[in-house]
């Protein structure tokens, strides 16, 4: 499943820049989200991994840590999430709308309802995987 968001590359209190934001859940890594972000002028793509959960919490209120924190406020009038991505080299935060994470969420728990994520793994095949590479 794949979704697309409008989100805003916060620069400055004053400076924001429209950047293109993809989201995808796969049902065989049901607790992940993978985050794409395709930056003007870049040539490639910088993807991001989320726990679903996490995405969740910080619709509520604050959630992550380290070099991923989420949290939610308002932004352009608008319910807004705010992801802040903290890579090795320098900091990005962004403004997602809301309404597109609720939405997106929204979709995945009918793809894989929360609690029934265990079940759509294969942990004998992961295993065996990660023993034949030994």
């Amino acid at each position: 499943m794949v979704y697309e968001l409008p989100v805003r590359l916060v620069v400055s209190r004053d400076l924001s820049m429209p950047l293109p934001m993809r989201l995808q859940y796969v049902a065989g890594d049901p607790y992940a989200v993978r985050a794409a972000l395709h930056p003007l002028g870049y040539g490639g793509r910088i993807e991001w991994f989320f726990s679903r959960d996490m995405l969740a919490q910080a619709l509520q209120g604050h959630a992550g840590h380290g070099d991923v924190r989420l949290w939610s406020g308002q932004g352009l009038g608008r319910d807004v999430l705010y992801i802040a991505l903290s890579p090795p080299t320098d900091s990005i935060l962004l403004e997602v709308p809301a309404q597109g994470v609720e939405s997106f969420l929204r979709e995945t728990r009918t793809v894989v309802p929360p609690g029934a994520e265990s079940s759509q793994l294969d942990l004998d095949a992961e295993l065996a995987h990660l023993l034949a590479g030994s």
